[in-house]
């Protein structure tokens, strides 16, 4: 199983979401932004948290236009599996691969704080290691991760069970409690909570782990 981890200026995640990766048994290869292509065998695209180009002009927005980007375009739109994670699903949803957008949380405070994170569905890659409607969790690190996206946007996520989490306890204004989301082919996971930053018991908790085996055990060959 291969890994790539793009890795802007300003990332201030990328580390760790490769540990969790690794612990999960991938091979990760740390991509620059600069990079036009990605490297061969790649299962897994992660796009890690953190404040790409200082979230100058908008949050995700510059980094959306980077050289690697045309290629995670590409390989999600074959079929291969991707994850943004804060600053990451910011950028996914700037480039369109995932639909709505992340505003300014409601209280214009930045958060950081371990939440509790309601599993919406259990029908992915990403989110078949719980039950739906287990409560785990994770941290939170965020000034702009208030989702949003129009009516018709919300309904279509929920019929088409694409709403991958929700928050026990809203605490950013997002609609419909969304914290995150899948993409329509359901291979691509957006997500503001950090499970790579919930593997560890050193580091507080390991309610993130089933995440990536779970991914590890879909991406295994047979």
């Amino acid at each position: 199983m291969k890994a790539a981890v793009i890795v802007f200026p300003g990332s201030n995640c990328d580390r760790d979401l490769a540990v969790a990766f690794e612990s999960a048994g991938f091979d990760v290869s740390m991509v620059w932004h600069k990079d036009a292509d990605l490297p061969d065998g790649i299962d897994i695209v992660g796009v890690p948290g953190g404040f790409s180009y200082g979230d100058y002009l908008r949050c995700g927005a510059i980094a959306a236009q980077s050289p690697i980007i045309r290629a995670v375009q590409a390989h999600t739109e074959r079929g291969g599996y991707a994850m943004g994670i804060c600053n990451g699903f910011q950028i996914l949803t700037e480039t369109g691969i995932l639909p709505g957008a992340l505003l300014r949380n409601a209280g214009l405070k930045y958060i950081c704080r371990t939440v509790g994170l309601k599993v919406a569905t259990s029908e992915s890659a990403f989110t078949e290691g719980y039950n739906a409607g287990d409560v785990i969790g994770i941290p939170i690190a965020h000034h702009d991760g208030n989702y949003f996206a129009d009516d018709g946007t919300i309904a279509m996520l929920h019929d088409q069970d694409r709403v991958a989490f929700t928050y026990d306890q809203n605490p950013n204004g997002s609609i419909a409690d969304i914290a995150g989301i899948l993409s329509d082919n359901r291979r691509v996971l957006g997500m503001m909570p950090h499970p790579e930053r919930a593997t560890d018991d050193g580091h507080g908790g390991t309610d993130g782990v089933a995440l990536f085996r779970a991914l590890a055990g879909v991406l295994t060959p047979a």
